[in-house]
């Protein structure tokens, strides 16, 4: 059964595969080098505001993309072992981030007209189609 959405919003930047999964959302940033335990699937920088909490399969929805060249290769390396988020939605990223992302295959939407991370409730569940740039929240 087709969950109907209670809002939508519509990103400037979309690639990758639609899909619908339960979302991990804070004004945070992300950094794949810095800010995860690679290995165990779970964000383990203590200042970070997902500390603890698994990644995996989770639709990230984060402030900003931080880091370079490391961050960008390590997408593809959480992908190997399958251990990885199943998308990533920013209100900025930077464009090592978004080619990490697409090398991986990892679906990825960023910015947007409001501050994603106050829009979209932690724990929410989405439904995202990158084709038509868009993120419903489903009731």
């Amino acid at each position: 059964m087709n969950k109907i959405a209670v809002a939508t919003y519509t990103a400037r930047h979309a690639m990758g595969h639609a899909l619908e999964a339960n979302c991990l959302s804070a004004h945070d940033g992300f950094s794949a080098r810095y800010d995860l335990n690679r290995l165990e699937g779970t964000f383990s920088r203590p200042s970070h505001k997902m500390f603890g909490q698994s990644y995996h399969g989770k639709i990230l929805v984060l402030d900003t993309a931080k880091g370079g060249v490391a961050s960008a290769w390590m997408l593809y390396e959480m992908k190997s072992r399958n251990l990885y988020p199943a998308a990533i939605i920013f209100n900025t990223v930077n464009p090592i981030l978004a080619q990490g992302a697409a090398h991986a295959g990892i679906t990825m939407l960023a910015g947007f007209e409001g501050d994603i991370t106050s829009l979209i409730r932690d724990g929410a569940k989405l439904r995202l189609n990158p084709e038509r740039k868009t993120v419903e929240v489903l009731g």
